[in-house]
């Protein structure tokens, strides 16, 4: 399903598109306000770009300084080359360790990559310990979000769902309640785990340590009671020194949710004794995009997720019209880079405003890489139809007897034609929202007649 059919879905629900949208522009409000408490903002926006720049313009050595000194450190590191590989290195290290349940703290990679149903489907059972990540698991669905993975869903259906998953009362919405449920369900799939799986907000290339952020304690809950951690990392997730850390953990959650910090930034350098931590590098097609000079920007993204918040279409379509892992602004300037078919009408949702750059922390130019995405996919799939159409009017309005006739002839079809000749099929535009009323004259006529 293409994204103006998905949306077109999502849109049948007046009143819970409405509320998703409203919900979201709230976040991105939280955002603006702290972002304002901040005097050197904008120049801590720029220093992260800076930063970034400098991890991707010198990716392979920051991978291998990461490598050696956690390697030191006592961390075993392995390389994917893609989500594939990535799942079967995750079950190699399960079916060393015996295990058949494993938890697991929110991780976009993990999903990137598919690993639930990876290792559901080889016996091992999979709990998401994330709140959010374990109400859309219980509904066997991906997360919309990449901060607020359940954030399409409004607390009468979770109370619902959790009346039949955790037989709560009934009708009762209260969230504090819900969410003690789900701690009190939690707790003993924690107790029970020997492998906790985290995903990797930051990897330090000076000491070989990884940050791992959370707002729940979920990760560490997870982490130090079993024996053994798998963290799984994208290769762009690299910062050179544990010094620039300050830079970024002041950025992401003021982006993210408008909150001054994350509840818990938990640094690992070294396993306890007796115990293993095993890192997985990923690439899954970052080598490549970073091979494109005109999206190579993109991997400089920290999964803020504040695009989404302020994009009009996403807040407009929700997350699943994206049909991708990262949806949203973000979304529409990596997916394609993956499969370029498939996604290639991501792009298209935009109105190519510029808010999601003007918001991102670390200053990705998402719009004009959605515009050059736009020229990419025409070329390899141009739509026949569309190619004529910008053929005639390019005719049109280079002529002036052309465009002064054409107007003419369309303001009195627009005044004589029926609604149901005007607003057909073909008119995707009229679908949602009526034409203005026909001017009596144009511009040019009134011009013509009232000038001095």
């Amino acid at each position: 399903m293409s994204h103006p059919q998905a949306a077109g879905e999502f849109l049948k629900d007046h009143p819970k598109a409405k509320w998703h949208d409203e919900t979201l522009w709230f976040v991105r409000d939280k955002r603006d306000r702290i972002s304002k408490t901040i005097p050197e903002w904008e120049e801590l926006r720029n220093l992260a770009s800076q930063i970034k720049e400098n991890v991707l313009s010198k990716l392979d050595e920051y991978l291998i300084e990461f490598e050696k000194n956690a390697q030191a450190n006592g961390i075993h590191v392995h390389w994917a080359k893609d989500g594939e590989e990535h799942n079967q290195l995750v079950l190699e290290i399960l079916r060393k360790q015996n295990c058949t349940a494993i938890v697991k703290s929110k991780s976009i990679l993990t999903e990137e990559c598919h690993l639930n149903p990876y290792l559901e489907k080889n016996g091992i059972e999979v709990v998401d310990t994330d709140l959010g990540e374990r109400i859309v698991q219980f509904l066997n669905q991906p997360p919309s979000h990449i901060v607020l993975p359940a954030i399409h869903l409004k607390k009468g259906e979770i109370s619902e769902l959790f009346h039949e998953k955790l037989h709560t009362e009934k009708g009762n919405e209260d969230p504090t309640y819900l969410t003690q449920a789900a701690r009190i369900h939690l707790r003993e799939k924690f107790l029970g785990a020997k492998v906790a799986i985290t995903g990797v907000n930051f990897g330090i290339a000076e000491t070989g340590e990884f940050v791992v952020c959370t707002n729940e304690g979920n990760a560490d809950m997870g982490v130090h009671l079993a024996d053994v951690h798998i963290a799984c990392m994208g290769i762009e997730k690299i910062i050179p020194r544990r010094k620039d850390l300050g830079v970024f953990l002041r950025l992401l959650a003021r982006s993210a949710t408008g909150q001054s910090v994350t509840n818990y930034n938990s640094h690992f350098r070294s396993p306890s004794p007796g115990k293993e931590i095993h890192i997985i590098l990923v690439d899954n097609g970052r080598t490549a995009q970073l091979a494109r000079e005109k999206f190579r920007n993109s991997l400089k993204c920290i999964r803020c997720g504040a695009c989404m918040n302020t994009c009009p279409i996403y807040r407009r379509s929700g997350g699943y019209s994206y049909g991708s892992t990262v949806p949203g602004p973000i979304g529409s300037i990596l997916s394609p880079g993956l499969d370029m078919k498939k996604y290639s009408t991501l792009p298209f949702a935009s109105t190519l405003c510029g808010s999601c750059s003007d918001v991102c922390p670390v200053k990705i130019n998402i719009h004009e890489q959605l515009y050059e995405w736009r020229q990419e996919i025409t070329k390899t799939h141009g739509e026949l139809g569309k190619g004529l159409s910008m053929k005639l009017a390019s005719g049109i309005f280079k002529s002036p007897l052309a465009y002064k006739i054409s107007g003419n002839l369309m303001r009195a079809a627009l005044k004589t034609l029926p609604k149901s000749l005007i607003y057909h099929p073909i008119n995707s535009w009229g679908k949602g929202r009526n034409l203005p009323e026909t001017p009596e004259e144009t511009f040019k006529e009134w011009y013509l007649k009232n000038r001095k």
